[in-house]
């Protein structure tokens, strides 16, 4: 079979590389084009074109797919099928027909639940006990399409995005191989409708959504603290400057005060209450600072009971 691939991050990576893996011909990979990043602000290859180029494999970075002088170089390829995964395009209709079997997307959720951009963000941040991976045949709509496979993935009481990432990732490649194994033996795939009930929408995470509000529950920031890492990092304000969270968990208050309000520092961390319970900050860093012990950070900083930590000012993005 001649399996095409569209994807950009490190998730799609570990996907092509398995499918590199296990035999299939890949005549051609998608990507986006080469972002700049750093301080030095230099254009920088996503993961799957590394990964392409190092294994020689055609590559195509179109801005967009929404013309035909963009099509026509991938129309003019033919393809048995189009593996996506976090692809970060819309495939116009003439793309999604232009395999012999369609598209087949791999998404990190057990849809029709998160749909969208951040499934795996915003399942942590919903307190969701599972999630898992779709192999869904793809549509017009936002991840409206029949599922082909859906593989439960557990999420660990302490998950962070970064580690429920890897989890899903590596499903997500193995799911994919085994899917592709069947369309070549039996020529097809038997799917199935989304269920009418249950969908809902993972926006993409902004820097509001990290913006940490402390007059809400000790567990919820917990969830986002963690559902925000390993970006963009919760964020909040202590003595003016900003400071991210990065490691924290819910304690019993010792006294009931106004959120945000530091309860007690000491070498186990800082806890600061909240809208219900407190949090014991374990892990931070300043701005323009490395990560550090909220011990460490409370030595350096000042922090003592009665001290407090508020939101944090947000400032446009560069």
């Amino acid at each position: 079979m001649r399996v095409g691939f569209a994807g950009t991050p490190e998730f799609a990576a570990l996907a092509l590389g398995a499918l590199i893996g296990a035999g299939f011909e890949v005549p051609l990979v998608l990507t986006q084009p080469d972002r700049p990043k750093g301080r030095g602000l230099k254009a920088e290859p996503s993961p799957v074109r590394r990964l392409a180029a190092q294994r020689g494999l055609p590559i195509l970075q179109p801005a967009t797919l929404k013309t035909a002088d963009a099509q026509a170089p991938l129309l003019a390829i033919p393809l048995d099928v189009l593996v996506v995964a976090a692809y970060g395009l819309i495939l116009p209709p003439s793309v999604l027909a232009w395999p012999r079997h369609g598209c087949l997307n791999i998404h990190a959720s057990a849809l029709p639940r998160w749909r969208g951009a951040a499934p795996i963000q915003r399942a942590i941040a919903a307190g969701d006990v599972a999630t898992g991976i779709t192999i869904m045949q793809m549509d017009a709509g936002l991840d409206t399409g029949p599922v082909i496979e859906c593989v439960e993935v557990a999420i660990a009481p302490r998950e962070t995005a970064g580690t429920l990432h890897d989890k899903l990732a590596a499903a997500g490649a193995t799911s994919i191989v085994a899917v592709l194994m069947r369309l070549a033996h039996d020529g097809g795939l038997e799917n199935s409708p989304q269920p009418a009930s249950g969908a809902t929408y993972a926006n993409k995470v902004e820097r509001v959504d990290a913006a940490i509000d402390w007059s809400k529950s000790s567990e919820a920031i917990d969830r986002q603290v963690r559902a925000c890492d390993p970006v963009p990092g919760a964020a909040t304000r202590f003595g003016g400057r900003g400071v991210k969270v990065w490691r924290a968990d819910p304690v019993a208050p010792t006294r009931e005060t106004i959120a945000g309000t530091v309860l007690a520092a000491g070498k186990e961390g800082i806890d600061v209450a909240c809208g219900h319970g407190a949090l014991r900050l374990r892990e931070l860093q300043p701005a323009s600072g490395k990560r550090m012990s909220a011990s460490a950070f409370a030595a350096g900083h000042g922090v003592v009971p009665g001290s407090c930590f508020g939101p944090p000012r947000l400032t446009p993005e560069r």
